[in-house]
């Protein structure tokens, strides 16, 4: 017996003197290594969080024409499987109305296989084929069956990458692409972020792999040249209708309008460059 009170008393004195502090689970599990109060980070409990700054469905939630001018100076990105990232800010659009629009693939209200993107929620994307081999990129706006078609991004980041999209893209060989020319056109953008019909109805505000964030140093409506849509000969008087919008001085726009310009300017919307 009087072995077990020795025992006793020098495991009593060991667990007061000892420096470890008392063991308490839920600090456990909040403390860091450093003994701060932040949680510790786990593989088995990792949220993958959302970019703070990616805009979000009421960005998105607005009238077609509206929308249009409203992506000039966002920026699109686009992450790769391998995980790059290409970044590109959008400097030209068009707005397709549907309903009345000749020029839209949901004129009449007609919903179909290929064009129920377009009449989905704001911010989902309406990918379409033409020639059979190229693509092209909308995105849904308020409005049934309206779409912005985004035309032309200046790139910002992972060019490298976009040359190598866009020259899988081409047949034969064929010189370096400048900077200018990797997304000045639909197809081209589409090539140059290797958009295809796989991102057809896909949502902007969820989607792991296209997002948009916001650009900095917007444009004024003096920036905003409002000119008549391209390859839309055939639709009557919406051929004419300023639907399309793009940055003026923008090197990266598919098609100048000139004489808009000028007219613009005589008018005073526009300052003389």
């Amino acid at each position: 017996m009087p072995r077990k009170r020795k025992l006793l008393a020098q495991l009593s004195a060991l667990q007061s003197n000892s420096s470890f502090p008392p063991f308490d689970a839920l600090g456990n599990l909040n403390a860091t290594s450093d003994g701060g109060s932040a949680p510790k980070s786990s593989k088995y409990f990792a949220v993958e969080k959302k970019n703070p700054s990616q805009l979000e469905a009421d960005f998105f939630n607005q009238p077609c024409v509206s929308l249009a001018k409203s992506f000039l100076g966002q920026i699109l990105v686009r992450k790769l499987p391998d995980g790059r990232e290409l970044w590109g800010r959008i400097v030209e659009t068009e707005a397709y109305l549907g309903g009345e629009d000749e020029a839209s693939h949901s004129k009449g209200g007609k919903q179909t296989q290929r064009n129920a993107a377009m009449f989905m929620k704001p911010g989902t994307l309406y990918v379409y084929q033409i020639y059979g081999i190229y693509f092209c990129v909308n995105v849904s706006s308020q409005g049934e069956g309206a779409a912005v078609l985004l035309r032309s991004l200046e790139p910002l980041r992972g060019l490298d990458a976009m040359r190598e999209l866009r020259s899988a893209s081409r047949k034969g060989p064929a010189k370096p692409l400048k900077d200018w020319q990797l997304c000045n056109g639909p197809s081209k953008l589409c090539q140059a972020l290797g958009i295809d019909k796989a991102f057809d109805q896909r949502d902007l505000t969820q989607d792991a792999a296209i997002w948009m964030v916001p650009g900095h140093d917007l444009p004024g409506e003096q920036d905003v040249v409002a000119t008549t849509r391209i390859g839309i000969g055939n639709t009557g008087e919406w051929a004419q209708k300023p639907l399309r919008f793009y940055l003026r001085g923008n090197k990266f726009v598919s098609v100048v309008d000139k004489k808009m310009e000028r007219e613009m300017a005589a008018t005073g919307q526009i300052s003389c460059s």
